[in-house]
């Protein structure tokens, strides 16, 4: 049950002061990844956080780059930015589902929160939608990655 309250609390800016958070950008679909890790950087840098910039690739890359940085020690949190767009033959389930599966794994496996800003659609349009000034995925992305390192420094002693 929700508590009086709860949804201000969860809409409350982010201060991300004092954290680092590495975003990894694939270089597959680079006119929308740029548009999701330009989102992710400006809610980084708007919380006050610091950014650390990597890339990969691809999507199907992105674990391996963000298990590179996570083991680093040198981040508080991770988002990855990457685009796939469904084509005529079953890569693009093998690349999404196996990219999701990788970055869930690995943020289970490190205890580091991964946003996960990759957009899987069926089409240019809907990703150019994805990543616009209004529904940008990155920087949602960002602020969840944020939300739960903040998390991770001061963890919730009561259930509420």
């Amino acid at each position: 049950m929700t508590q009086p309250g709860a949804k201000a609390a969860l809409a409350a800016p982010l201060d991300a002061a004092g954290l680092v958070v590495g975003v990894v950008s694939a270089r597959w679909n680079a006119d929308i990844v740029d548009r999701l890790t330009a989102g992710a950087c400006d809610a980084i840098g708007g919380a006050g956080g610091e950014v650390r910039l990597a890339s990969a690739p691809g999507a199907f890359e992105l674990p391996f780059a963000a298990s590179v940085l996570a083991r680093s020690g040198d981040v508080d949190a991770i988002v990855v930015c990457g685009a796939v767009i469904r084509g005529e033959t079953t890569h693009y389930e093998i690349v999404s589902e196996n990219c999701a599966s990788g970055v869930m794994q690995l943020q289970l496996d490190t205890g580091i929160p991964i946003g996960l800003g990759i957009v899987t659609v069926e089409n240019h349009d809907q990703a150019m939608a994805r990543c616009s000034d209004e529904h940008n995925v990155g920087r949602d992305a960002a602020l969840a990655a944020i939300e739960l390192a903040l998390l991770a420094r001061h963890p919730v002693s009561q259930a509420r």
